[in-house]
């Protein structure tokens, strides 16, 4: 199985690190030497196309460069566990039915940066790892390792008995972010869009935090509430 990734810097990056990149599709007539010669130096087919064919294989905006590459993988928990340094306080963030591709993309990025060890995502309900979510990650899909799980639920009870402590986003019966010290195992819950956690995967945590809100608003957008959450966890875990 193959799927698409694009966007020129994207691509360029893929190529810079000789990334794996099946075929290498290009808008023809696109004058741009030094991505043809770093793709002829790895042996990837090129092919010129037309816009149309390359609106075709992809929505959203390729720039006229689209790579085709083998399809992502997600790996276990166990995987994901058994690759934390030892020594390293673990850090993983847990997806309750996240839908938006750019959510999960911008995750994946702020993770990277904060070196965070996984994600995780449920199969039927997340956003799965597609061209918009490498777009977004910058990168940062082919660091961070995802696992792809049935049942999140009983994900997170695992988790916990391995040691994780489980903390939610949440409005209600939640304290303050800043209150809440991170110095354990932790795996942050991130809910939907829409509607926050599931009652069952609310269930589970160990805690609640929230983020205060002035203003008519209510909510954060998930990715940029997860960011300022996981920079919360890696200022305490690595201070001035």
């Amino acid at each position: 199985m193959s799927q698409y990734v694009y966007g020129k810097n994207v691509v360029s990056s893929m190529l810079k690190d000789k990334r794996e990149i099946l075929t290498l599709f290009l808008l023809e007539g696109r004058k741009d030497s030094e991505t043809v010669n770093l793709a002829k130096a790895q042996n990837i087919k090129i092919r010129y196309v037309s816009k149309a064919e390359l609106d075709r294989l992809v929505k959203g905006n390729h720039q006229g460069y689209i790579a085709e590459v083998r399809e992502y993988p997600t790996y276990s928990i166990r995987e994901i566990v058994s690759a934390i340094p030892e020594g390293k306080q673990p850090l993983i963030v847990a997806l309750d039915s996240l839908q938006d591709p750019h959510n999960l993309g911008a995750i994946l990025r702020t993770m990277s940066c904060v070196g965070g060890d996984g994600v995780i995502i449920e199969k039927n309900r997340s956003v799965s790892l597609n061209g918009t979510v490498a777009k977004v990650s910058v990168g940062a899909i082919e660091t961070v390792k995802v696992a792809q799980v049935t049942n999140l639920a009983q994900t997170l009870r695992k988790l916990k008995e391995m040691g994780f402590w489980i903390i939610g986003t949440d409005v209600n019966q939640a304290q303050d972010y800043r209150r809440v010290r991170y110095d354990m195992p932790v795996v942050l819950v991130i809910g939907s869009e829409g509607s926050g956690m599931r009652r069952l995967i609310a269930e589970t945590c160990d805690l609640k935090v929230r983020l205060p809100m002035e203003g008519d608003i209510g909510s954060l957008n998930a990715s940029v509430a997860c960011g300022i959450l996981l920079y919360q966890i890696y200022s305490q875990r690595f201070p001035l």
